[in-house]
This record gives structure tokens, sequence and C-alpha cells, in this order.
């Protein structure tokens, strides 16, 4: 348990101010929070990655944007908004395409539309592995554009 730095009040490790006498503390250590002392060793290029592998590059990219490490990168945010918008655009295969084209035992659109996906994810990680911001058509203007309104 931290004690006051004016007074020397035992104060919780989350408490901002003392309740003797109403000093400010300093401010906690990452000890308490193990994801910020993570995210702060975790590598540009590796946080670009992340945002990029299929089904789970999604909580990589959320936990990109809402981390301080990250908030100046303009680069890291631009693979993390356009791996958000890769995978709304593979909910919206699954949930909107595969179901309209069930119906039609022959057409197989979704497969293909699966492997487009697929593609666009692995050619994205190889792009951040050499820390490249390429833009796919839609998704990275769209990530442009969020990227800008920060």
């Amino acid at each position: 348990m931290p004690f006051c730095s004016q007074c020397g009040n035992q104060v919780g490790p989350a408490d901002s101010y003392c309740a003797k006498c109403g000093a400010s503390q300093p401010a906690a250590s990452h000890a308490f929070h193990p994801v910020a002392r993570g995210l702060e060793s975790l590598n540009p290029r590796t946080a670009s990655i992340l945002c990029y592998v299929p089904w789970v590059g999604w909580v990589a990219a959320i936990v990109v944007l809402a981390s301080d490490r990250f908030r100046h990168d303009r680069a890291v945010r631009f693979h993390a908004f356009q791996g958000l918008y890769l995978f709304v655009a593979w909910l919206i295969a699954d949930q909107v395409v595969r179901p309209m084209f069930d119906l039609m035992t022959h057409v197989h659109l979704y497969r293909v539309v699966e492997a487009v996906l697929i593609g666009a994810s692995i050619f994205m990680m190889v792009k951040a592995a050499h820390e490249e911001t390429y833009a796919l058509p839609l998704f990275g203007e769209l990530a442009q554009r969020s990227v800008a309104e920060d």
C-alpha cells in the first residue's frame, strides 16, 4: 500500500489525491497496468502487423487506437483503422453475402470474397512488415480519413 507524498498517510494505489491532506499524488506506476506495460515495449511495426491478423486483428486494432503509446504515430493508426475496416468487410461478407448465396447452391461467390479478404490481410501484413502504409482500395481511403480526423 503506497503512502502520501506530502503527509505520509496511506493512500490506495489508484488514488489521485490524499484523503487526509488533499495533496495530489504522483501518477501510478505501470506495475498495476500489465497491458500498458506490454504496449510500451511493443514495436510499432509489430503493432501494425497484428492489426491485420484474420479473425483477431480487430482486438489489436482497438488496443492500438485506445493506447497512448501510438496516439501520435499516424502510420500505426492508419494500419489499425484499415485493419478494422477490413474486419468489418469480413463481417459483412460472413453475415450478408454468405446467407444470400447459400440459397443458390451452385454459386460459391462467398468463397471468392473470403479468399480476397484473406489475401488482402496477408498482403497488408507483408506491407506492414516492410513499414509501408499501402492504402487498399476503399479501406485505405476510409483509414486515411479516420487518421486525418484525429
